[in-house]
């Protein structure tokens, strides 16, 4: 996947999981806080499976490990963020 890739992948995901977040209204995290939670998450996957040895640059399994880290990153800053 490569960096330029990990970085798109973490933009993506922010972008989704920020729009589709059901307290994205009622949070003050703003779109740019979730495109960076996302793209240091997937980062952060990225060089823990490397260093782990989990998984090594392109394989399969790195796209979905990334994604879920990302993922989990941004639910959790625009649920922190809320207002509630």
């Amino acid at each position: 996947m490569g960096w330029p890739g990990t970085i798109v992948l973490g933009l993506a995901v922010g972008l989704a999981g920020w729009w589709l977040h059901p307290l994205r209204r009622a949070s003050r995290a703003g779109l740019i806080l979730a495109w960076v939670a996302g793209i240091l998450a997937a980062a952060a996957a990225k060089m823990l499976g490397d260093i782990s040895g989990l998984f090594h640059d392109g394989e399969t399994l790195q796209w979905p490990v990334c994604t879920g880290f990302a993922l989990v990153a941004v639910a959790m800053t625009v649920a922190l963020k809320s207002r509630r």
